[in-house]
């Protein structure tokens, strides 16, 4: 959604959507005690907009079902996301929406970690540094510029 910018990464490659999740009787059971899993978590974030294509992350192959991890038990969710690039100036932006999104979405209880695949960004310990600080995160939300581009990114599109 870049503005007349030149696009870092101007030919991604685009991977095919996976299926949708068959919702069965009982996942519309509030009666049945139902915890989160890896599945649920990749259906939340799948569908968030790439900050410079009209394209999902999902779709980028920034975001992977293999690359998520839910501890129900213990209230933890792990998410890795894959730049297209090494370089990727949107990083921690792709980063810092899919922790928003998850924080929107998520009980309090869950303890969120975002954070970039090892090896395939060249600076993954500074971005995963900002993502990881509470108190970082929180500053990029008071940014109301910021939180406009987050939205957008969270805006869902239809497919």
């Amino acid at each position: 959604m870049s503005g007349g910018t030149r696009l870092e990464n101007a030919n991604p490659l685009i991977f095919q959507r996976s299926g949708e999740r068959l919702v069965t009787a009982a996942d519309e059971d509030e009666d049945v005690a139902d915890p989160i899993d890896d599945r649920e978590i990749f259906d939340l974030i799948r569908s968030i907009n790439d900050p410079e294509h009209p394209l999902s992350l999902e779709e980028l192959n920034v975001v992977e079902q293999v690359r998520v991890n839910v501890n129900d038990p213990e209230s933890v969710v792990s998410v890795e996301f894959t730049p297209t690039i090494p370089h990727c100036s949107m990083a921690t932006l792709i980063g810092l929406s899919i922790k928003v999104k998850l924080l929107r979405s998520l009980p309090d209880r869950f303890k969120i970690d975002v954070h970039i695949t090892p090896g395939t960004h060249a600076s993954e310990d500074a971005v995963n540094k900002q993502l990881a600080d509470k108190e970082r995160v929180a500053a990029a939300l008071e940014n109301s510029q910021l939180l406009e581009v987050v939205n957008q990114c969270l805006f869902t599109r239809t497919m």
